[in-house]
């Protein structure tokens, strides 16, 4: 009758320890999802967004940290040229491009800048 009662209480302590192995492994688990794969599919789906709003005369930045203008674009290829030099232009990857600048938003911060300066230019006079 003893050993039925020792029997018994090791069998009762023993699957309170698998239960507890089952809450680690989903704490893991969620640990693991929320630090690690829910940031990556956001990121991936940024880059996603940013590829789908490439636009033939987009300013772009490749991952080899090549600035270029987009002169063509197809499926999953790009043609970029690069520089002043007319005859350099390069079919690559879309997935090499990391940073894209429409040329709107270029032209609206070389107006920003030029307003700054001039501000400065008149704060400047006021100074004096």
């Amino acid at each position: 009758m003893l050993q039925n009662a020792l029997l018994l209480s090791s069998s009762s302590s023993s699957s309170g320890g698998g239960v507890m192995m089952i809450v680690y492994l989903v704490i893991i688990v969620v640990f693991f999802y929320f630090f690690f794969i829910r940031p990556q599919r956001k990121e991936q789906k940024e880059k996603d967004t940013m590829l789908s709003s490439l636009e033939v005369g987009d300013s772009v930045l490749t991952t080899a940290g090549f600035y270029g203008i987009v002169i063509d674009i197809t499926d999953d290829t790009v043609i970029v040229e690069f520089g002043n030099n007319k005859n350099c232009r390069i079919p690559m990857q879309k997935s090499a491009i990391v940073q894209i600048e429409k040329p709107q938003d270029a032209a609206a911060v070389a107006e920003d800048k030029s307003e700054d300066k001039k501000d400065e230019k008149k704060e400047d006079k006021k100074t004096k």
